[in-house]
């Protein structure tokens, strides 16, 4: 499913939360835990995380694949690991600043 930047998305397997800043025009198969991720819905029903995708997500955090063409961020942390199918994606480190003289 293409993801427009300011969509709300969870995790289904645990109580992550993010907000799209970047995402490729193409479909992506964007998951948390091993499983989709969905509309920003209060009523979803938690699902068995996959221990394999479990080191967890961290508040205030950007994820980016490795081809930079998304980036997350996350509102609310969780358990799951957030993926592009089976591509974990990574924090998203500071730029170096320019060194004074």
């Amino acid at each position: 499913m293409p993801y427009k930047p300011g969509t709300k998305l969870r995790g289904i397997a645990d109580t992550t939360q993010v907000v799209v800043i970047r995402a490729p025009a193409e479909d992506i198969d964007l998951r948390c835990g091993g499983h989709p991720m969905t509309a920003d819905n209060p009523g979803h029903t938690l699902v068995t995380l996959d221990p394999d995708l479990a080191a967890g997500t961290q508040l205030g955090k950007r994820y980016v694949n490795e081809a930079g063409t998304l980036e997350l961020l996350c509102t609310k942390g969780g358990p799951g690991t957030l993926s592009i199918g089976s591509e974990v994606l990574a924090i998203k480190s500071a730029k170096p600043l320019p060194a004074s003289d």
